[in-house]
């Protein structure tokens, strides 16, 4: 890998950034693909023992034959990235500031198995809105960081990099970009990140949004081991789907209790690519973005089983599988998982004010009783009727609009 971090001086806190991937290492990407080992093929005829044979082997002779890096890495490099070094690491991030100079200062943190190209789409559209139909004053700056042991960023060589210190290390990178004042936005990971920095409720930030909030009162959340209460239809709706997650996590329980034995991540393309996206690691799964032909068609492929997925293509997938084996950060992405000592679902104590999305195909659906009763400054909830887990990727447009709603009675 060779990421170009360029000093300007040996003082310098920000330095710039540029991805440029050797072709030697696509090379080595594309013979290992093609000296896959392969399994015999699964023995029942559906999804139950994990990602297809056919389906992995089909998207193993696209990712060797019709995929193309260099259109990412395009992208990415047309946006601002920089490097600095907070807390002893060195922080990747991407930091567009909009033409519209009164823009609102936004910090957006991606999720598992997500980096930054999660944010590409809608890194335009909240920027420079105007292009897009929407309102200057809705104009955001935007600042979108690698987590540590992600993407760009540096992987931490001791433990101790989980929710917290790295809310305390975004606090430090918004005050070194100058921003005394700014909003946050979270997903995933990036949600409990994003939690964290409202718990910290550091000067200057005015309030957070988030698509997977912590808002699962704690006796349901530990009704789903011992038994369900009383519950209204959407809080039961709710809890099904609590229940759901719960038996099909067990990708997570490996990357909490056991990171360091997934070493096969480092070592096949293949195997990588199975373990993110395997259909049984419940809702946030892309595998039903592929289909099990060798069709080489870019177009978006819609999901089998209700097309919800639209805005997602097998070009998107393997951008965000082949940015985790060029950094060889599939193992170092999986501590934050053993890092992590706070509940995924539960209320926080979160007391500045808090905007929440809703999106079907989310973990759970948060009824909006859970959401006033976890953000006592609850200033907009909203559910739509399309988009999933990784909201800003398939449903760019939708999600842009409700980071613009959701924030908008803060800009007063």
């Amino acid at each position: 890998m060779n990421a170009i971090a360029q000093r300007s001086s040996e003082e310098a806190d920000i330095r710039p950034f540029r991805v440029t991937v050797r072709e030697t290492e696509l090379a080595e990407l594309v013979r290992r693909l093609n000296m896959t080992r392969w399994p015999e093929r699964e023995t029942v005829p559906d999804k139950s023992q994990g990602v297809q044979l056919a389906t992995m082997q089909g998207l193993a002779r696209y990712w060797a034959t019709g995929y193309d890096w260099r259109k990412i890495e395009a992208k990415i490099n047309s946006f601002p990235n920089f490097i600095t070094e907070i807390d002893g690491l060195d922080i990747h991030f991407i930091h567009v500031r909009s033409k519209h100079e009164e823009a609102l200062p936004l910090l957006i943190s991606h999720g598992w198995p997500g980096t930054i190209i999660e944010q590409l789409k809608i890194l335009e559209p909240l920027t420079n809105p105007t292009a897009y139909g929407g309102s200057a004053a809705d104009a955001f700056h935007l600042v979108v960081p690698s987590m540590p042991g992600y993407g760009f960023s540096a992987k931490p060589t001791a433990s101790g990099w989980g929710p917290a210190r790295i809310a305390r290390a975004w606090v430090t990178l918004m005050k070194r970009l100058g921003y005394s004042r700014y909003v946050a936005q979270g997903g995933d990971w990036g949600s409990l990140v994003t939690e964290q920095l409202a718990v910290l409720a550091p000067p200057g930030l005015m309030g957070i949004h988030t698509n997977m909030p912590g808002a699962v009162p704690p006796d349901l959340d530990a009704a789903a081991f011992t038994g369900a209460p009383r519950l209204t239809v959407d809080e039961q709706g709710a809890y099904q789907q609590l229940l759901s997650v719960y038996r099909h996590v067990y990708y997570a329980f490996y990357m909490a209790s056991r990171p360091q034995t997934l070493t096969g991540l480092a070592d096949s393309p293949v195997g990588l690519a199975a373990f993110l996206i395997d259909p049984d690691a419940a809702p946030v799964a892309v595998a039903n973005f592929l289909t099990d032909s060798d069709s080489r068609s870019p177009e978006p492929i819609a999901c089998p089983v209700d097309g919800w997925r639209e805005g997602i293509t097998r070009d998107d997938v393997l951008d965000m599988v082949t940015l985790f084996w060029l950094t060889n950060t599939g193992v170092s992405a999986a501590r934050l998982y053993w890092e992590n000592k706070l509940p995924y679902f539960a209320p926080k104590g979160i007391s500045i004010p808090v905007a929440v999305s809703v999106f079907p195909k989310e973990l759970y659906v948060c009824p909006r009783s859970w959401a006033e009763r976890a953000y006592p400054k609850l200033i907009h909830y909203n559910k739509l009727d399309r988009g999933g887990h990784f909201a800003a990727w398939e449903q760019p447009k939708l999600f842009s609009e409700e980071l613009q709603t959701g924030f908008r009675s803060l800009r007063a």
